[in-house]
């Protein structure tokens, strides 16, 4: 899955363990606002959500939904 800045998505999991504030995310949707280099091999997204508050997700975790 290629994500793109700007783009719609729906956190669809949590791949490890999560603060409770990252946890009430799980099937919400937000905006794609930026990258950000993870654990030494991989690409985040950072999410932004409908009450400002963002967060970042491993690309497996999140859904791409159409525009």
């Amino acid at each position: 899955m290629a994500l793109d800045i700007g783009q719609k998505v729906k956190v669809v999991r949590a791949r490890d363990r999560v603060s409770d504030s990252v946890a009430k995310r799980l099937g919400q949707e937000g905006t794609v606002t930026q990258f950000k280099m993870v654990d030494g091999s991989g690409v985040g997204a950072v999410v932004e959500f409908s009450d400002q508050a963002s967060s970042w997700f491993f690309e497996d975790e999140l859904r791409q939904l159409t525009q």
